[in-house]
């Protein structure tokens, strides 16, 4: 009998092998996965977007932290400005008040009815009217308004709303801590920090990531402002999270960004 190296074994390697080589090629030619991409944070801030009305906006940025956006009309139509919702226990802490008193009925009645931390008191930053005019709303509903005794004056004289109750130079409210560094932006401009989250809400005092200037200067005392500035870091040294009074947190680059403006301003 003529030998024979065949095997009942060998078409099935045959088969196996081919089979191999057939995903092995198949999983060459597919492109590899690439990992799911994460949300931007700009991203991830206009999904937690609730829109309260056509130019009045908040967002969760921490825990017991909302920024609010509100946007002008008249002569500043299109500028948005932000400020702060703090919760306070049960209640909150409304930090500058919008462009107009529509404004701050918004924000009030959101934090009453949706939020169910009612607004007990607001503190405004300056004197400028993105700070200060929602203050009628909060008068009319017996929501005390507090600032700086400067910035009273300065927004009487302005013909602003003018908020009715002191603070300190450097003091404590509620959960925050209210200090004044000196003059910047304005003569009178006051930094907001929560500390338990880090946050620290600069207004305009403090410059976006995309500020290609100071922006208004008509009150501004740019000679005093680096120093200003050198003051608030030295006494909020634990700021991570910062609020510029326009367009978009950001971290501590804001206050680097903020000086190197200023440094060009003034060598031009």
């Amino acid at each position: 009998m003529r030998s024979s190296h065949w095997s009942p074994m060998k078409p099935l390697r045959r088969a196996a092998l081919l089979a191999f080589l057939a995903c092995s090629a198949t999983a060459s030619a597919a492109p590899p996965k690439t990992p799911s991409k994460k949300p931007t944070p700009a991203a991830s801030a206009k999904q937690e977007e609730t829109v309260l009305a056509k130019d009045v906006r908040v967002r969760r940025i921490a825990p017991g932290v909302w920024l609010h956006v509100t946007e002008a009309g008249g002569d500043w139509a299109g500028i948005t400005a932000n400020g702060l919702l703090v919760e306070d226990g049960d209640a909150s802490i409304l930090v500058d008040t919008g462009w107009k008193p529509e404004h701050a009925k918004a924000l009030l009645a959101w934090a009453k009815d949706t939020l169910h931390r009612p607004v007990r008191a607001a503190l405004v930053t300056h004197f400028h009217i993105d700070r200060t005019g929602g203050i009628p709303t909060l008068d009319a509903q017996g929501i005390p308004v507090h600032a700086r005794e400067d910035t009273a004056r300065r927004a009487k004289a302005e013909g602003n709303p003018v908020p009715q109750q002191r603070l300190s130079d450097a003091q404590d409210f509620g959960p925050l801590s209210v200090f004044f560094p000196g003059a910047g932006h304005s003569p009178d401009n006051l930094v907001v920090m929560h500390p338990a989250s880090g946050i620290l809400y600069g207004g305009c005092f403090i410059k976006d990531a995309t500020a290609k200037g100071l922006g208004n200067l008509d009150d501004a005392d740019v000679a005093a402002w680096p120093a200003s500035l050198k003051r608030e870091r030295e006494h909020f040294p634990d700021a991570r999270i910062i609020v510029p009074g326009h367009e978009q947190p950001g971290g501590t680059e804001l206050l680097d960004h903020t000086e190197a403006l200023l440094k060009k301003k003034a060598s031009n």
